[in-house]
Order: structure tokens, then sequence, then C-alpha cells
């Protein structure tokens, strides 16, 4: 399979409310299974929409985006890998949200690019087969 990219929240949050145009466009450019998201991006999703009393437009909105990006279980391997990316960035005085961890170490368990805005991912360590690949869309 061609290379693949996990959406993060924020950039799902996004195109949810559907007004990124360069992004909408981005996503449609690129083949169906290329783009996937973490269960840990859905359970957060899941959780600004309880948060919010089940807006209709956001929870069809969702529905919609669940179409087309299939959700990836977080696993054993993920849970290895969240342990060692915290105990790492700890040692460094760094301190991710635990949500945020967890779907950094699902991108590198899975070896995928992670699509976020969210500047605290540049805090983990980048690269190689065991480092997080970042991209901004």
């Amino acid at each position: 399979m061609s290379h693949r990219y996990m959406l993060d929240t924020n950039v799902v949050s996004h195109i949810m409310q559907g007004r990124d145009t360069a992004l909408l466009t981005r996503l449609t450019q690129l083949p169906v299974g290329q783009v996937v998201m973490s269960s840990v991006t859905l359970a957060e999703l899941e959780y600004g929409l309880q948060r919010r009393g089940q807006p209709e437009r956001l929870r069809k909105a969702l529905t919609q985006v669940l179409l087309r990006i299939d959700v990836l279980p977080w696993d054993q391997d993920a849970a290895t890998c969240y342990g060692e990316l915290c105990a790492t960035l700890e040692a460094q005085g760094i301190n991710l949200s635990d949500f945020d961890m967890m779907i950094a170490a699902h991108a590198v368990t899975l070896d995928v690019t992670l699509v976020s805005r969210d500047k605290a991912f540049a805090q983990v360590p980048a690269g190689g087969k065991q480092g997080l690949k970042l991209a901004v869309w």
C-alpha cells in the first residue's frame, strides 16, 4: 500500500466544519484508504460532541467523515510505544496530553505520517521507523 496519513483530531474537526477548502481539496486528491484516523481521535471527537449536547450538524459531519476514513484500532503495540514515548519525553521535561501521546504513539507504531495543526506534536522525536513523521495541512 502507498504511504498513509493519520489525521489528528484538530484536522478532522476542520474537515467536519467544511470551511477549509484547501484541506478538503487535498483530501479529495488522495486515494481511498490512504487517509486514516486513530480510534483515539474518534474518542476525542465523540467526547467533543457529547460536551456540546450532540449538535445534529456536527453528528452528521462526523458520520460523513467516517464513511470515507478508516478508523484504526489502538492496540498492544501502540500501548507499548505510548509508554516508551511518554517516558522519553518526560525525561526531557516535556508533557503532552494523554490523547496527543496516544495518537502520536499510534502513528509511530503504524509508520504513518500524522497530519496535525497542533504544535505540541513538534516536541515528539521525529524520523525513522521509531520517530514521529509529522505533516501540517
